[in-house]
C-alpha cells in the first residue's frame, strides 16, 4: 500500500505547501513523468488532429452522404459544443475520480466514436458521434493536463506543458495535409478510422504507464444543479457566437440566447456560494494570476482562431491554392509553434511567465498588423515571415498561460483548472470568429456596391448584392456560367480586393486585441502552488 501525501487547498495569498523537489518514487514506468507525458500526448495528439483533418473530408462527406451545407457545418458545430459546454464538468470528474480513469475513459471514447462515424451510412449518425466525440475529448484534455501537474515537479513542469504544446502544433499542422492525403488515395472513412490505432496506443501506454494521482481533499460530491447552470450558460453562449453570422447581431434571436446565457452564469455564481462543494469554487478567481491567464487564453484566442479563419479563405480562395498546399504554406507558423513550445518553457521555468508573456503577445500583436497588409499579389516568402512570427508569439503564451492557470490553483482542483483552461480558448476561438467575421462583414457590406461600380460591373439589385457579399466575405468572386473572360476579371479583381480590405480591418483589430492582452500578461505571476504536484501521491 503506498503512502498519501496531504496537500491542502491554499489561496493566492497563503504559502503553497512543501514539497519534494521531484515527483514520489515510482516503480519501473509506472508513474515515470516523461513517460507519462509520451502517453498523454499521444492521447491528445488524436483530439488536435481531429481537429483539422476533418475540414479536409467535409466535402466528400457531403458528396458521398448527400448532405446538406447546414448538416456538414453541424459535424464542426456539433463537436464544439460538445467540447465546449463539457470541458469544465469534465475535469471535475478527474478532480473526482482520478485524472488517470477519465483519461483512459475519454481515449477509449474517443477512438470507438471516431471508428463508428467511419462506419456510418448518414449524416445523423456522423453528426451523434462527432459528438460524442467531443464530449469523450472533453475527459481527455483536463485530465492530460491533471496528469502532467500531478507527475512533474515544479522546475520542469513547464518543459513538460511546453513539450506538450508541441505536440499539439505538430497535429495541427498535419492535419490539413494528412487529411488532404488520406481523402484523395483513400477514401473520407479512414480521416476517422486513424483514431482507432492512435487510440489503442494512447490507451495500452495508459494502462500500463499512468499512475493515479489525488489530493487528499479532492471533492467527494458532485454540484448537480451547478452542472445544469453552467452547461446551459455556456451552450447558450457558444450558441449565439456560432449562429450570429446567420441570424445577424441584431436579430432578437441572437439576443436572447445572449441574454439567456447571462443569466445563466449570474445563477451559476449565486449557486456556487451556497453549496458545500461547487464545482468552481468561486474563490480560486481571487488570484489575480489565475485570472488573468484565463483572460490572457481568451484575448490570445480571439486574436489566433479569428485572424487565422480569414487567413485560410485567402490562401485557397483569392490565391487558387488547394487545402493541402494552403496547409503547407501555413507551416512556418506551426513550426515556430512546434520550435518554440519547449523553449518557451525553459524562458519561462528561468524568467517566470509575465515577461515571455508580455513578450509573446507584443510579437502576436506585429504579426497580425503584418498580416493586414497582405493583399493578392504577396509572394509566399513575406507571407511565411509573418506566419513564423505569429507562431513565435503564441508559443510562450499557450506554455505560460497553461502553467499559470493550472499552476495558480490548488492540486484538487487542477482537473477545473485544466477544463477552464481549453474552455477559455474554446470560447476566445468562438468569440474570435464571431467578431472578426461582423469585422469582416460589416466591411464588404459597405465597399461592395462601391467597388462594383467603380469596375463598371452592371448594377446589382439588392437581394443580388446580398448573395455577392457572401461569397466575397470567403473571398469567392461569384462569376455566372458563360459570363465573358473580359467581366469574369473585372469581377474576380473586385471581390478579391473587397475580401482583402475586409481581412485587413479583421486582422487590425486581432492586432488590437494582442495589445490588450500584453497588459494582462503583465499581471501574471508563476503558480502559487505548482509545487503540490511535485509531492503529490501515487494511488
Amino acid at each position: 500500500m503506498t503512502s498519501q501525501t496531504t496537500i491542502s487547498a491554499t489561496g493566492p495569498g497563503d504559502k503553497a505547501p512543501a514539497a519534494p523537489s521531484g515527483p514520489a518514487p515510482s516503480t519501473g514506468l509506472r508513474g515515470h513523468p516523461w513517460f507519462t507525458l509520451i502517453t498523454v500526448a499521444v492521447g491528445v495528439m488524436m483530439v488536435a488532429l481531429d481537429g483539422t483533418i476533418v475540414a479536409i473530408a467535409n466535402p466528400a462527406i457531403q458528396k458521398d452522404l448527400g448532405a446538406s451545407f447546414a448538416d456538414v457545418q453541424w459535424i464542426t458545430n456539433g463537436y464544439f459544443l460538445a467540447l465546449a459546454v463539457s470541458l469544465i464538468t469534465a475535469g471535475k470528474l478527474g478532480d473526482r475520480f482520478g485524472h488517470r480513469q477519465t483519461f483512459l475513459i475519454g481515449v477509449s471514447g474517443f477512438a470507438l466514436a471516431s471508428g463508428a462515424i467511419g462506419l456510418s451510412h448518414s449524416i445523423a449518425f456522423v453528426v451523434t458521434f462527432r459528438v460524442l466525440q467531443g464530449l469523450f475529448g472533453a475527459l481527455l484534455m483536463p485530465a492530460a493536463l491533471g496528469l502532467l501537474r500531478a507527475t512533474f515537479p515544479a522546475e520542469k513542469l513547464n518543459m513538460a506543458i511546453g513539450l506538450w504544446g508541441m505536440v499539439i502544433g505538430a497535429s495541427t499542422a498535419g492535419g490539413p495535409i494528412l487529411g488532404g492525403v488520406l481523402v484523395e488515395h483513400v477514401n473520407w472513412q479512414s480521416v476517422f478510422f486513424i483514431n482507432v490505432p492512435v487510440g489503442a496506443i494512447a490507451l495500452v501506454l495508459g494502462v500500463l504507464i499512468l499512475r493515479d494521482h489525488r489530493a487528499e481533499n479532492a471533492p467527494r460530491s458532485f454540484d448537480i444543479l451547478g452542472i445544469v447552470l453552467l452547461s446551459g450558460a455556456m451552450f447558450c453562449l457558444v450558441w449565439a457566437l456560432i449562429k450570429a453570422p446567420t441570424w445577424g447581431w441584431g436579430s432578437g434571436t441572437t439576443w436572447a440566447f445572449l441574454a439567456v446565457s447571462v443569466l445563466g452564469f449570474a445563477l451559476f455564481a449565486f449557486w456556487e456560494q451556497k453549496v458545500a462543494e461547487p464545482l468552481i469554487p468561486l474563490g480560486l478567481f481571487r488570484s489575480v494570476p489565475l485570472s488573468a491567464g484565463v483572460v490572457l487564453m481568451v484575448l490570445m484566442a480571439i486574436a489566433f482562431m479569428g485572424g487565422l479563419f480569414f487567413v485560410t479563405f485567402y490562401l485557397q480562395n483569392v490565391h487558387g491554392m488547394s487545402p493541402i498546399d494552403a496547409g503547407l504554406h501555413l507551416l512556418p507558423l506551426t513550426g515556430m509553434m512546434i520550435v518554440g513550445s519547449p523553449i518557451a518553457g525553459l524562458a519561462i521555468t528561468k524568467l517566470g511567465p509575465r515577461i515571455p508573456l508580455a513578450g509573446g503577445m507584443a510579437a502576436t500583436a506585429i504579426a497580425m498588423y503584418g498580416m493586414s497588409t497582405l493583399t493578392s499579389d504577396t509572394g509566399s516568402a513575406v507571407m511565411s515571415v509573418w506566419f513564423a512570427l505569429l507562431g513565435f508569439g503564441l508559443a510562450p503564451v499557450m506554455v505560460g498561460a497553461t502553467e499559470v492557470i493550472v499552476g495558480n490553483a490548488p492540486m484538487e482542483l487542477s482537473g477545473v483548472a485544466g477544463g477552464l483552461q481549453q474552455a477559455a480558448m474554446q470560447i476566445g476561438g468562438s468569440l474570435g470568429t464571431a467578431v472578426l467575421g461582423a469585422v469582416m462583414a460589416s466591411r464588404v457590406d459597405n465597399d461592395l456596391a462601391g467597388n462594383w461600380a467603380d469596375a463598371g460591373l452592371p448594377k446589382l439589385t439588392q437581394p443580388q448584392l446580398d448573395a455577392t457579399a457572401e461569397a466575397v466575405q470567403v473571398g469567392v468572386a461569384p462569376i455566372a456560367p458563360n459570363t465573358p473572360e473580359a467581366i469574369a476579371a473585372k469581377i474576380t479583381q473586385v471581390a478579391h480586393d473587397t475580401f482583402i480590405s475586409g481581412m485587413s480591418l479583421a486582422c487590425l483589430v486581432a492586432a488590437g486585441v494582442a495589445v490588450v492582452a500584453v497588459f494582462v500578461a503583465l499581471l501574471t505571476k508563476r503558480g502559487e502552488n505548482a509545487e503540490a504536484g511535485a509531492g503529490a501521491a501515487h494511488i
